[in-house]
Parts: C-alpha cells; structure tokens; sequence
C-alpha cells in the first residue's frame, strides 16, 4: 500500500501541476450548474432537492471521466515512461491502483466543489439530506466505474484520442442499456430474465435508483464489482504490454 499511496500522491500532483485539472473542474462545475438549472428546471420544479442536478451525471461522466482517465497509460506508453515506471520497485497492480486512485480522487474534488448546490436547496428550503448524501457517494462510486473502464482502455494503445473514443463507446453501452428504448427492443423477442439482465448492467439504472433515496447495497456491490473486474483486465493489460 506504500508504493500505491506514493504513486496515487506523484499522479494527483501531476494534475495539478498543468493548467489542465483547473479547465477540467471549471468545465465539470459549470456544466453541472448549466444543466441542472437550465435543462433540469431547477427553478421550475417547485422542489427543493437536487434530482435534476444528479439526472444528468451520467451523460456528463460518459464524456468527462473518459478525457480523465485517456492519459493514465496511453500516455506512459507514447512518452516511454512506462518502462522506467515498470522497473521500479512496484508491482503493476500498486501502479495501476496507484494511477486510478488518483484519477477518481480528481474526479472526487471536482464533485466536492459543487457542494454550494447542498447549499442553496437548504436555503431555498427543506430537502431530503440523506438521499442528497447518498446521491454524493453514488455520483463518486459511478465515477470510478467509468475510470476503471476508462484506464484500462487506456492501458490498450499509445493513442490518447483512440482512447478516449473507446471508452466513451464502452461507458455508452454500459449506459445505454437501461434506457426504456434499449429494454423494449429486448422485450418483443427476449425472455424477462434477459431483459433484467441487460437493464441491470446500465449505470442508469444502479444510479438512478439511489437518487431516488432506494438504497440497495446491490447497486453499490455492482459499481465495486465492475471498478474490481476493469482493473484486474489492467493489470493484465499493462503485464502484456510489458511482455511484448
């Protein structure tokens, strides 16, 4: 956890130490703020809590944390500064835990800095804080799921760009499937359990679900399962690349 946690703090700097992370949190904040109260109707709903504010997290990590997570390994891979990277005294999985801990820590500060949305619905008047609470924690978790893809994409090829396609291309279908027009197509030839099936691999639906305050530890244990499996398929990825 030593190495993890050295390599997590080297990451985490680096983002900072490039005008890149401040255009980032300042795209992610003002699309968040843009969306909720202009798209989302924020002042029209009449309620004060923050649904229209999480609705579109989704859409907005499906290309954000992609642009995150393009560099983790493609970079390494152009620049060559994998291979100093591999012969250090570390093993790829503290590399490759130590690299996504800091890019979901980024992804984290950002989501942090939309606190003042907590803000003002208390002020306007008396939400549910639980839910807005667990909407926080869910909105993080979703994020490192759409990282864990997103670097082990990466992990796949020198280009950043290639990179990024892809994996908004694979978060896509992962989000895609829970949408009703995606379920009914399943429906006119496909069994109940498939349809469940499908409708149960969309972040939309996991996500969606505790928004709506229905904590379930089963959309928890499938955000962990996910981030669990795409970093296992890094591991492998950058132990191959090394190889060849």
């Amino acid at each position: 956890m030593r190495n993890t946690r050295i390599i997590a703090s080297r990451e985490l700097m680096s983002y900072f130490a490039t005008p890149v992370a401040y255009v980032f949190i300042v795209i992610f904040l003002a699309f968040t703020g843009a969306l909720a109260f202009y798209m989302g109707g924020f002042f029209n709903s009449g309620r004060a809590d923050l649904v229209p504010f999480f609705f579109y997290h989704t859409w907005l990590y499906l290309l954000l944390i992609p642009a995150i997570s393009m560099r983790l390994w493609a970079e390494e891979r152009k620049t060559g500064t994998i291979e100093l990277l591999m012969t250090l005294p570390v093993s790829t999985t503290e590399a490759v835990l130590g690299k996504f801990l800091a890019a979901w820590l980024f992804s984290g500060v950002a989501l942090a800095l939309t606190f003042p949305m907590w803000i003002t619905v208390n002020y306007l008047g008396d939400p549910d804080n639980g839910v807005i609470f667990a909407s926080y924690i869910g909105s993080f978790v979703m994020a490192g799921a759409y990282l864990a893809i997103g670097s082990c994409i990466s992990a796949l090829t020198k280009n950043q760009v290639i990179a990024f396609i892809v994996a908004a291309a694979v978060c896509f279908i992962f989000t895609m499937s829970g949408l009703e027009l995606v379920l009914n197509f399943f429906r006119l030839w496909a069994p109940d359990l498939l349809v469940d099936t499908v409708s149960s691999m969309s972040f939309l639906t996991h996500f969606r679900a505790i928004t709506k305050g229905v904590i379930d530890i089963r959309d928890f244990i499938f955000f962990g399962s996910l981030i669990a499996v795409f970093l296992f398929a890094n591991v492998v990825a950058v132990d191959a690349k090394k190889g060849a």
